[in-house]
């Protein structure tokens, strides 16, 4: 109820001109909008995740606003320098890309070209030099495509009490993706374990493994492909190595070295501008990455960025296959961050 509220609160907004007046205001040119993606599908991810993966065809409809209502698609580094120096083109937007995901080169990156937009990708490291699919979020995608269908605990886990797993509701496969990721966590299994497991459960589905590691379904994009894209002038930034943020602050540091010597070598660059692993903060970190040289830190806290705004909390808006059109435009004129809105994490700051 109360989102079909909003969505009809900002389509009469925007049919009376208010998206307009706020997007020609100084209001507006003294802001930075960052739009954050993750995924977008090679196949039907989006159907699985919509809160995580968009459609390509949903994503080149994005790009085309932004072309046709002839917003500023700046580089990130450009964009904070410009945002503290008070010097932002009118309808300033940057867009990121989350974690480093295969589909990146494969379907965002195409439709970067079409429209001529730099990007940057935040960048964990760890999947991307040992390039298998990531284990929690491929193990819960297998499970969908496999709804409906019972398996057998033994199938997938070794020394294990035998029980039937159903698949038949969305609560049901949670459960049983919760106990696969839990027993690799409790069991400490190392990355070529994990993988084995996540083969035998696409196998128990009835399923083709090669066949969506051939397709790079949930996969990171290869030491090559990150150096490529660099050379294309992709923009790779720090998402920490491991895509965690310890609260032990030697190794938060430790995260913070290995993601930068990593991307160093892969692309050429010293990436100083960082994005927290899932948006979750704490004003411990804040500090660290002080001292860690951090120019720059993007949460998923929703709202456009202002001369005010803290460099290490700048907020971003999460474009995900959830948001509509007109919800969409609303936070581009930055109408959109007046009206009421969920912040995407809890955190002790």
């Amino acid at each position: 109820m109360l989102k079909r509220l909003k969505r009809g609160t900002l389509a009469t907004l925007r049919n009376t001109g208010v998206f307009r007046a706020a997007l020609d205001s100084a209001w507006r040119r003294n802001r930075l909008l960052i739009l954050c993606y993750h995924g977008i599908s090679i196949n039907d991810e989006h159907e699985w995740d919509p809160a995580y993966y968009m459609n390509p065809a949903q994503f080149e409809s994005r790009l085309r606003i932004l072309r046709d209502g002839g917003y500023s698609v700046l580089r990130l580094d450009d964009a904070i320098s410009r945002l503290y120096a008070g010097t932002l083109p009118p309808r300033s937007v940057v867009l990121t890309f989350d974690d480093g995901l295969a589909d990146f080169a494969l379907r965002a990156m195409p439709v970067l070209r079409k429209f001529g937009f730099p990007a940057t990708v935040y960048l964990s490291t760890y999947y991307c030099l040992n390039n298998k699919p990531v284990y929690p979020m491929f193990c819960s995608y297998v499970l969908w495509r496999a709804r409906g269908q019972t398996i057998y605990s033994t199938d997938v886990l070794d020394n294990v009490v035998p029980e039937k797993w159903s698949l038949a509701t969305a609560d049901a496969r949670t459960r049983v993706w919760r106990r696969i990721v839990r027993h690799a966590n409790e069991h400490q299994l190392s990355a070529d374990k994990r993988d084995a497991i996540a083969r035998r459960l696409v196998r128990a589905v009835g399923a083709d493994y090669d066949d969506l590691v051939a397709q790079r379904i949930i996969h990171l994009l290869t030491p090559d492909e990150v150096t490529r894209l660099s050379a294309e002038g992709i923009d790779f930034q720090l998402h920490t190595h491991r895509h965690q943020t310890p609260l032990d602050r030697r190794l938060f540091a430790r995260e913070i070295a290995d993601n930068r010597a990593h991307l160093s070598t892969l692309a050429g660059s010293a990436p100083a501008h960082f994005c927290y692993p899932s948006g979750i903060y704490r004003k411990e970190f804040l500090p660290w990455l002080n001292d860690a040289g951090i120019v720059s830190a993007t949460t998923c806290d929703a709202g456009l960025a202002s001369p005010r705004s803290r460099a290490l909390l700048l907020p971003r808006v999460i474009d995900t296959g959830h948001l509509t059109d007109v919800e969409f435009e609303g936070w581009l004129t930055g109408v959109g961050g007046m009206l009421p809105h969920r912040r995407h994490v809890i955190t002790d700051l």
